[in-house]
């Protein structure tokens, strides 16, 4: 049995502040957050008395590679990084191999980056003439005197089911997008930091040379997928065992044939929600049973969904709603006893048009027939996350309804759904899905599971070969008819059973409405607690009475009932334990302190 190791983080602060006062509060932070982790503090052993800027770092993972020298002669050193694979595999414009995430510092310059796919968070927050960093939002707590939710984290959060970058859910602290570099530069003779400056390192866009051959695209394909698990296998021996998440579908099968083909040791590892829902089981197991590796089945059922929730919300750090992810961390949990890297299938769908694609197309009616309209296609494609975007009257309070009267959610669609970035809709939607659904939710929240946990996690799909080429391919080799993924499906037919290839996309089926209206009924009247969404001047006290009853919007109903009410409930219990605010008061004035049988004759009286 494998005892797993602490989490990976990283802590700095780089300004023109006394460095007295930066130490001794880097010093308290260290000693509330990393408590028993090891760590390895850099010091700039070159910066005396005040010589500004100063800096320091404290990290429990520190891979300094040779520094590097610009074109103009600058020599750039990385004091801190960070990769949730433990690879570094980001490709930089001079050659070399970036990690994940990085801090580095030039002259009297600080740079914060972080690779496109968004593996590995890194947040930010100026206090005074000092600029902290840290790859974890619950580090920059310690930092900041009495947080506070953000508005806008929070309203973006409602909309899409994470908090869009550069947003944070807490207000004055701010993320590194996916795929940006910010730089700082220190005012010498006014000891001040200027305002960052961006730039982007990357850009997802359609190819100007097309693959229109079915033969040819398959073959380039296989060769691809085999190039990208070789590149993260690279560092195993022959007796390691790797754990592999494998839900039957597609994706994960995919990554776990190419690690057998490759000669790897796999053991698979697939949830069991129990008698609710569509068991991912039976598909899982005919995988495990072609590729003749053992598979562990992870229980997932609703008590122990309830016994893990709030470690499962600290170790995300930020407030993830979609149902999947409490069900995940016991993936990891449980892939941390026996191994110290797991693979996924994360990022399929985004590099091959996958299933989420398809309402996506609907949109394209109204874009072709008023193609300089981004405004509204970005309206168009907002509807799709199936949150509460529309239903903000119904939703908050009217004090919070009135602050984010000037807020646009599209807003932040914009970028990532510009039409200069190719002509093909399909492209720009799969363009959209890596920066936003991919870059800002699935990726980062499977990198701060598996961090917790301890793990390497690897992700092969998310590979800068791979993703490069898909640009080239044709729309029809995509998406073929109702045929989605369909290029992949071809190259790999011959890697795994047809039934699995070839069957329909059903997403993780978490049954999140079974639960609700079964297993957590008390518990939402405590999660989702009238009295103290009152007090907290957000949510309407009513809001879990009306979304259970079917009196909230006639667009949630079946699974959506369970799907919104766990995106308020992991809220609450984010605000609760990440951001410290008190619960109290809690009141009767509910439902769910009935048994469920009563109440559904007293609703069927009612009527």
């Amino acid at each position: 049995m494998k005892t797993a190791n602490k989490s990976r983080q990283l802590l700095g602060y780089w300004g023109c502040d006394s460095r007295q006062k930066l130490e001794a509060l880097l010093a308290k932070s260290i000693l509330h957050s990393f408590r028993e982790i090891p760590i390895q503090k850099i010091a700039d052993s070159n910066a005396v008395g005040e010589n500004y800027p100063i800096w320091n770092v404290a990290s429990t993972e520190v891979d300094r590679p040779q520094n590097q020298q610009t074109n103009k002669g600058d020599i750039t050193v990385q004091i801190a990084a960070l990769s949730a694979s433990g690879l570094c595999t980001y490709p930089s414009n001079n050659g070399l191999l970036l990690p994940d995430a990085w801090a580095n510092i030039r002259e009297n310059c600080l740079i914060l980056g972080r690779e496109p796919f968004g593996r590995v968070t890194l947040y930010w927050t100026q206090i005074g003439q000092t600029i902290w960093f840290a790859s974890r939002l619950q580090l920059l707590l310690n930092i900041r005197e009495q947080p506070e939710a953000s508005i806008p984290g929070l309203y973006g959060y409602s909309c899409f089911s994470y908090v869009p970058t550069p947003l944070t859910p807490v207000q004055n602290v701010f993320a590194v997008t996916a795929g940006m570099e910010l730089t700082w530069e220190c005012d010498r003779d006014a000891s001040m930091i200027l305002p960052p400056k961006s730039q982007r390192l990357l850009e997802w866009q359609e190819s100007s040379e097309k693959i229109q051959n079915e033969t040819e695209a398959i073959d380039q394909l296989q060769n691809l997928l085999k190039d990208a698990i070789g590149r993260q296998i690279a560092d195993i021996n022959s007796n390691e065992t790797v754990g592999v998440f494998l839900s039957g579908g597609l994706d994960s099968s995919v990554v776990a044939a190419l690690l057998v083909k490759a000669g790897v040791k796999v053991r698979a590892y697939t949830l069991d929600f129990g008698e609710a829902g569509i068991s991912e089981y039976p598909w899982a197991e005919q995988v495990a049973s072609a590729l003749q590796i053992p598979l562990v089945k992870v229980d997932a059922k609703p008590q122990r969904i309830k016994q893990v929730v709030n470690a499962a919300v600290k170790a995300l750090d930020l407030p993830f709603g979609d149902g999947v992810t409490v069900p995940l961390y016991l993936l990891n949990q449980a892939a941390s006893q026996e191994t110290a890297i797991v693979f996924n299938g994360e990022g399929g769908d985004q590099l091959f048009a996958g299933w989420t694609n398809k309402p996506l197309i609907a949109a394209s009616v109204y874009q072709a027939a008023n193609p300089t309209d981004n405004n509204n296609f970005a309206l168009q494609y907002l509807r799709t996350f199936h949150r509460l975007w529309g239903c903000e009257t119904k939703v908050y309070q009217p004090e919070f309804y009135a602050q984010i009267q000037n807020l646009h959610p599209q807003d932040w669609l914009l970028e990532a759904l510009n039409p200069a970035s190719g002509a093909s809709l399909l492209h720009r939607l799969r363009r959209a899905s890596l920066m936003l659904k991919g870059a800002q939710n699935i990726h980062p929240r499977a990198a701060n599971l598996a961090l917790d946990c301890g793990l390497k996690v690897r992700s092969p799909f998310c590979d800068f070969a791979l993703a490069d080429w898909t640009f080239q391919l044709s729309g029809e080799l995509c998406l073929r008819g109702a045929c989605e993924k369909y290029i992949l499906k071809r190259a790999v037919e011959n890697w795994l059973p047809a039934e699995i290839v070839w069957r329909e996309k059903r997403g993780m089926g978490v049954p999140l409405t079974s639960w609700c209206f079964n297993e957590f009924w008390h518990q939402i009247g405590d999660w989702l607690n009238p009295a103290v969404l009152l007090s907290e001047k957000r949510w309407q006290p009513d809001l879990a009475d009306r979304i259970i009853s079917g009196k909230f919007a006639a667009g949630i109903q079946g699974r959506r009932i369970g799907e919104i009410l766990w995106l308020l409930i992991m809220w609450q219990i984010w605000r609760s334990q990440i951001l410290g605010e008190e619960v109290k008061h809690k009141s009767w004035n509910h439902p769910f302190w009935l048994p469920r049988s009563i109440w559904s004759y007293r609703q069927r009286w009612a009527k």
